[in-house]
C-alpha cells in the first residue's frame, strides 16, 4: 500500500483521536502508553511485522488473524487489540507507525511532557540521560522524555532536538564549520 504521506497521517490522526479519547474516558491511559511502547519496539525489531502491515499480498482475513495473534502474544489491552482488528478489516494497518507517533504526541501533551531527540556518538548512560533530562527541564519548564539514538559519525558531543529547536554540539558540525571558515579565508 503506497499511500501519500498526507493521507496516511490523516487516517492515523483520526484513529489516534478515537483511541486516545477512549483511553481518557476509560481511565486507561497507562495501558495505552504501555501498548504504544510495546508496538513501537515490535515494529523496530520485526521486519515480518512491518511486512504484514504493508504488503498487499495478505488478505484482510490473513492480516486480521495475524494482528490478533500478535496482539494476544504481546498482551495488548482489549481496546488496542480491537483498534488493530478494525484497522486490519479496513486495510489500514499500513498507518500503524503514524498512529503510534500521533498517540505518543497526544499522551506526552496530556502528561505535560516534551520529547527531546538526542543523538550521541555512543550510547548515553542512565546517569547522563537523567542529567540531560534535568537540564532540559530547567530550560524548557516541562518534563522531558529523552529519545536517544546513536550515530558514530558525529564523532563526539550531542545533537539535541526539542520541538523546532536544535542544539548541535557535535564535533562533526564543528569540523564542518571550521572547514567552511577555511574555505572563506583561502
Amino acid at each position: 500500500m503506497s499511500e501519500p504521506i498526507g493521507i496516511s497521517t490523516g487516517i492515523a490522526a483520526r484513529y489516534a483521536t478515537a483511541v486516545f479519547e477512549l483511553a481518557i474516558d476509560g481511565k486507561a491511559l497507562p495501558a495505552l502508553e504501555k501498548d504504544v511502547d510495546a508496538l513501537e519496539a515490535a515494529l523496530a525489531d520485526s521486519a515480518d511485522l512491518q511486512t504484514l502491515l504493508t504488503s498487499p499480498l495478505y488478505s484482510r482475513e490473513e492480516q486480521g488473524s495475524a494482528i490478533a495473534a500478535v496482539a494476544k502474544k504481546m498482551k495488548l489491552s482489549e481496546s488496542t487489540s480491537n483498534v488493530l482488528a478494525l484497522m486490519a478489516s479496513k486495510r489500514r494497518l499500513f498507518v500503524l507507525p503514524q498512529l503510534l507517533s500521533s498517540l505518543r504526541t497526544r499522551i506526552a501533551t496530556h502528561k505535560g511532557e516534551v520529547t527531546a531527540e538526542v543523538t550521541s556518538a555512543k550510547a548515553l548512560t542512565k546517569a547522563q540521560t537523567e542529567s540531560l533530562a534535568k537540564t532540559l527541564k530547567a530550560q524548557i519548564g516541562a518534563d522531558v522524555k529523552i529519545k536517544a539514538t546513536v550515530d558514530e559519525s558525529i564523532i563526539g558531543g550531542l545533537i539535541v532536538k526539542v520541538g523546532s529547536k536544535m542544539i548541535d554540539t557535535s564535533i562533526k558540525s564543528k569540523l564542518n564549520a571550521l572547514q567552511n571558515t577555511m574555505k572563506e579565508v583561502g
